[in-house]
């Protein structure tokens, strides 16, 4: 028998590598699939971050009567930092604003501050859920947006546009002025 031959039949016989060739083949795959679950799952969580964040401030702005657009209204946009904590790279673009319904249905907006966005133009048309447009009342809106990207460069999942946004009446009056 040639030298060969008996080099290669004994490497047929040895089974001492099989366990780390198949560790070799699927440890990429294992790694790719608990990363990409890991990335999903924050996702998941920064969209019930955003959600969260547009129902807060549409709940403490509609608890005023009147409310100041340089003094109340940074604090609450300020809140936004402490509701998506502990994601520090969150950055949503949240807008406030209160739609007018006049005595024909119509909705428009009254007024609408934002932070990290741009705000709602007053007057604009709205439409609303059928179930929330009541004649000769006024709707606080809370929307909330951001872009979520990966942390982990090499997966690709793209970018996500995370949207909630949140409606409420007034609680303490019938209106919610803004003032200055």
């Amino acid at each position: 028998m040639n030298p060969i031959e008996i080099l290669l039949r004994r490497f047929a016989r040895d089974r001492s590598g099989v366990s780390a060739l198949e560790f070799a083949l699927i440890a990429p795959v294992m790694l790719t699939l608990y990363l990409g679950t890991f990335q999903v799952t924050q996702g998941l969580a920064m969209d019930q971050l955003v959600k969260l964040n547009a129902s807060t401030i549409t709940n403490l702005v509609a608890q005023y009567t009147t409310i100041s657009s340089s003094h109340d209204m940074p604090d609450l946009f300020a809140a936004t930092g402490q509701i998506m904590a502990p994601y520090p790279q969150a950055q949503p673009a949240t807008v406030v604003s209160c739609i007018s319904i006049d005595a024909k249905g119509a909705a428009t907006i009254a007024w609408s501050q934002a932070s990290g966005g741009a705000a709602r133009s007053v007057g604009q048309a709205v439409v609303l859920p059928p179930a929330l447009d009541k004649p000769n009342t006024e709707l606080i809106l809370g929307e909330t947006t951001m872009p979520y990207r990966s942390v982990i460069p090499f997966l690709p999942l793209g970018t996500w546009n995370l949207r909630a946004s949140s409606y409420m009446f007034p609680r303490a009056s019938s209106t919610i002025t803004l003032a200055p």
